[in-house]
């Protein structure tokens, strides 16, 4: 039998971006003595840098670290995708479901809720300054189907609301929170100079699943696979992405960055092709009946490289079986590559 966890009211879990807001939300809560736990959520879809020390993930380990805050992080994997592929609530201008996004995010902070023995969930969100996920009317229909109704405390904004659970029984008093709303940061930047929090990353950052560019590769994705996993996904973050008539996609690297990261995340997924002593693009081209598009290969690399690098184009081709050494020559016709190019 499960042992029950004993419940403390004036412990909370606290959903930590390590953005301005969360960070300004956790420390009202710890002025009125909350314990908070820290939950934060990482995504394959964040416009974050990737490099050691930057990006919202390292903030949030810094916000957390400052002020004494237990964290926990949380990857939004392949049950994630699903929620991508078939929102409930629908998408934004892009492929983006912030709706069934904050409903996942907070399902997932209620069942930490009840694991750490905590009474209430707090957020840095304000009112009106996402358009679709924190509106008035998109708040309650997130916390109704997450199963968090009335445990939610936004301490920017709780003066707009109702009184939360928190609020009601007094573990908050809700005289010292604020009714912040809409998209300026000023209050928020003037609160962070008055109480010395600084080196706070810009709110610029978001989500590419609101990328018109990016949701097309993505619904192309859904399109041609049935069952797409996490190396998918990041693969959509790299090169040139083309889908030809007879359903073969082909990925061309941009850089030399990109030639690495190509090779090291393509070579399970597809065949690779790199370059051998000129400059020009690794190229990731899915099988077709195990037959090599040699003649495709050509325009490509044609087409990528370097003008003026001479022909036949030494290219090595990269399996999971093995490798092997190829001759391609030069093709000017680029009219079905053209055609192709998704973005």
């Amino acid at each position: 039998m499960r042992q029950a966890v004993k419940l403390h009211s004036k412990r909370a879990v606290m959903l930590l971006s390590g953005g301005l807001d969360s960070t300004l939300a956790a420390r009202m809560m710890l002025d009125q003595g909350v314990e908070l736990f820290a939950l934060h959520f990482t995504s394959p879809f964040c416009t974050c840098a990737r490099v050691p020390g930057s990006g919202c993930h390292s903030q949030a380990q810094i916000v957390a670290e400052r002020m004494g805050i237990p964290i926990k992080t949380v990857s939004k994997g392949i049950e994630y995708l699903e929620i991508v592929r078939n929102p409930r609530h629908g998408r934004g201008a892009g492929i983006n479901p912030c709706i069934d996004c904050r409903i996942f995010t907070l399902k997932k902070a209620r069942e930490y809720m009840e694991q750490v023995g905590a009474s209430f969930l707090v957020t840095g969100e304000v009112v009106g300054q996402r358009p679709m996920s924190q509106r008035s009317d998109a708040f309650r229909i997130i916390e109704k189907r997450s199963g968090c109704q009335g445990l939610v405390l936004r301490p920017l904004s709780a003066k707009y609301f109702e009184p939360s659970i928190a609020e009601r029984e007094g573990w908050v008093d809700r005289e010292h929170l604020l009714h912040i709303t809409g998209r300026s940061r000023k209050e928020q930047i003037r609160l962070a100079e008055k109480w010395e929090i600084g080196n706070y990353p810009c709110p610029a950052g978001g989500c590419l699943l609101t990328d018109k560019t990016f949701s097309r590769k993505v619904r192309d994705l859904f399109d041609h696979c049935a069952d797409p996993d996490m190396t998918d996904i990041h693969l959509l973050k790299i090169g040139r992405h083309f889908r030809f008539p007879d359903g073969r996609k082909v990925i061309v690297a941009r850089n030399e960055e990109e030639n690495r990261k190509l090779e090291a995340l393509g070579r399970g997924k597809m065949p690779i092709y790199v370059a051998i002593g000129f400059s020009g693009p690794s190229i990731g081209a899915e099988a077709k009946n195990g037959a090599v598009p040699e003649d495709l290969l050509s325009r490509l690399f044609t087409r990528y490289s370097k003008p003026g690098t001479p022909s036949p184009f030494p290219v090595r081709e990269v399996t999971s079986g093995g490798e092997r050494d190829m001759s391609l020559p030069s093709r000017n016709d680029f009219s079905e590559v053209e055609r192709a190019l998704l973005c």
